[in-house]
């Protein structure tokens, strides 16, 4: 319950100054209910016990009891429990074992998009020194994905065999073009990521 009171204010106070003079306030009744309600005594449990001795604490749960809450550890030799311990272990694989059975894949995976990849070691020293020829002779013509296709090899291979100079001074040389068309932000963001990159490896 809460209750709002409001001073008495003089008639010549405007209406807004008296609305700010509300004030929400509790009064005694509803204070000591709700002391009431939070006062729980704590319980037996967590008080601090007077025994002294050493003792042991059992509490079992609120189900029946049988024989598998006995560990074998603590069970006679010549217990009969014993045997029913190794039944019910045995049952348990089995359930396993069924339920592993139910899970597994029917079917086999799809068969992959692309056949799978396989090093080749087919060429001789003699289709690498024509792949040099071709590759020298007209690298134009000649890319790496043509001597790839003609040779069955990757295209990483005919780099190492034979390499076109003329072709990447004609990349640079297009490269040059294009960046002499770069404005001064972007030619400074560019110097920056450069450096950026020279530091990876040293932790800069």
């Amino acid at each position: 319950m809460e209750i709002y009171l409001v001073r008495s204010l003089p008639n010549r106070i405007c209406s807004k100054c008296r609305a700010s003079q509300v004030q929400q306030v509790r009064s005694v009744a509803t204070a000591r209910r709700t002391r009431q309600v939070l006062r729980v005594p704590p319980h037996s449990s967590f008080t601090e016990s007077v025994e002294t001795t050493d003792h042991i604490i059992f509490n079992p749960p609120s189900s029946a009891p049988n024989v598998y809450h006995t560990p074998s550890k603590f069970l006679p030799k010549n217990d009969p429990r014993r045997k029913l311990h190794m039944l019910a272990q045995q049952q348990l694989q089995a359930a396993a074992a069924t339920t592993a059975q139910m899970t597994a894949p029917k079917s086999r995976l799809p068969p992959p998009i692309r056949p799978p990849y396989e090093k080749k070691y087919h060429l001789t020293q003699k289709e690498i020194d024509e792949i040099r020829r071709l590759r020298a002779e007209d690298p134009h013509k000649w890319t790496r994905v043509r001597l790839a296709e003609k040779f069955d090899c990757s295209q990483f291979f005919v780099s190492l065999c034979a390499s076109a100079p003329q072709v990447k001074e004609a990349r640079d040389l297009e490269l040059e073009a294009v960046k002499s068309k770069w404005g001064r932000q972007k030619q400074d963001a560019r110097e920056e990521r450069q450096r950026r990159k020279e530091g990876w490896g040293r932790g800069d």
